[in-house]
């Protein structure tokens, strides 16, 4: 347990900052929590993390192209990835971060000294590694999962191409932005010459409760976001709603999912102008309390049934809570993991450029995200503002066992 305790700094003055430092302290378990952020989650298991984990405050999530040709290409970068993650969610430089000097350093060092920040690094694949352009790229076609067909056009799509797609996915998630950039900055470092960045997106303050204790996050509305969305604690709904299981016909993906990103781009100034009325009529809530509109406590049940004095429903019709209710849609449910987000000014209109950044894992994103987006896209009152501006799917591929690699099962 000391060893995956140690921060980056210790292991540099432990181990003299070479190779032979690293492989001693490489061993180990997980390390407690504490109030510096010693607390270790690890990279290895049947699942990745990064999905089922209580959230961090911090995402950086990148998209990238993939330059190879061949598939055990794609095996060694993913071999190369698996071994640095290891060493990142420890605390650890991915290598000596001081050495000859005329070489680049094997760590670009940014993060020297910091503790883990329960950092999380999950690893999936996009559809145009399987096909491009109806072409076998890989030779593994007869080996794309069927959930990881290109969902098509939806209802409040702006998607701009340089915000969507890629080949492979990479999420880091940690308590301190500096971890999690340090960790994406690592891999795209290692995988130069077999990947490039295609996008990449920062975000604050997960939007979500992802556990039943946690109280729920407010998102850049001001409202009370996600809180009857499956929960990570909640190990039925993860096996119904999220993980694939013996009934997925590609046996590789067992034990993995599908993520679905989203950048939503939330209408700011349009939003803060909108009278309190109107906003709690959007969204189905109270804004102060969270509550559903027929409640007083935020997790009371709303009562899509009510009506009000003049017998209208309680809950508007188009309220987003009430088309987003599973009872709604067949009892389908999601899980969410979001992120606020702000990049400054839209230079076209000189307005905020900030919303939400939107990641659901799911045991089939047509059945369950792309359904849900359909029946929100074209009812959902809270559509006027906002903009569905980046677009993402990907088969997030089961855990690494110990000494494998994520990927292993896929390409041996």
């Amino acid at each position: 347990m000391a060893a995956h305790r140690l921060t980056r700094r210790r292991l540099l003055v432990a181990g003299g900052g070479g190779a032979l430092g690293l492989a001693a302290a490489a061993g180990g378990g997980c390390g407690a929590a504490s109030p510096r952020g010693d607390a270790v989650i690890p990279f290895e298991g049947a699942r990745q993390a990064g999905i089922a984990t209580p959230a961090q405050a911090r995402l950086v999530f990148g998209s990238f192209d993939f330059l190879g040709a061949e598939a055990w290409e794609l095996r060694e970068l993913l071999r190369a990835w698996s071994d640095a993650a290891r060493l990142l969610t420890a605390g650890k430089p991915v290598g000596t971060p001081a050495g000859a000097p005329l070489l680049p350093p094997q760590d670009t060092g940014e993060a020297l000294g910091l503790p883990p920040s329960r950092l999380t690094l999950t690893i999936g694949l996009g559809s145009e590694l399987f096909e491009r352009d109806g072409a076998d790229r890989l030779g593994l076609r007869a080996r794309m999962p069927a959930g990881l067909r290109p969902l098509g056009p939806l209802p409040g799509d702006q998607l701009d191409p340089a915000r969507s797609g890629g080949d492979l996915c990479v999420q880091a998630c940690a308590d301190d932005p500096q971890v999690a950039f340090h960790a994406v900055r690592n891999l795209l470092r290692i995988g130069r010459g077999k990947v490039e960045l295609r996008w990449l997106q920062l975000g604050f303050d997960a939007n979500t409760a992802t556990t039943r204790a946690g109280d729920t996050p407010r998102n850049l509305m001001g409202f009370k976001d996600g809180t009857n969305n499956i929960k990570v604690d909640e190990a039925d709904r993860l096996d119904r709603f999220v993980w694939l299981d013996d009934g997925e016909p590609q046996a590789w993906m067992r034990g993995g999912t599908f993520l679905v990103a989203r950048r939503i781009r939330m209408l700011i100034e349009t939003w803060d102008h909108s009278p309190l009325d109107e906003q709690q009529n959007v969204i189905g809530r109270y804004k102060v309390s969270g509550a559903p509109l027929t409640g007083r406590r935020e997790h009371d049940v709303p009562d899509l049934d009510a009506r009000a004095a003049d017998g209208q429903p309680a809950i508007p019709l188009d309220a987003h809570i009430r088309l987003a209710a599973p009872r709604e849609n067949g009892g389908l449910a999601i899980l969410r993991r979001g992120y606020a987000y702000t990049d400054g000014i839209d230079p076209r209109t000189g307005l905020l450029d900030a919303g939400l950044f939107f990641i659901a894992f799911q045991r089939d994103p047509h059945a369950q995200f792309a359904a849900l987006q359909r029946r929100l896209g074209t009812t959902d009152a809270l559509t006027e503002y906002i903009q569905h501006t980046g677009n993402g799917l990907f088969a997030i591929l089961p855990g690494a066992r110990a000494g494998g690699y994520v990927g292993q099962t896929l390409l041996g």
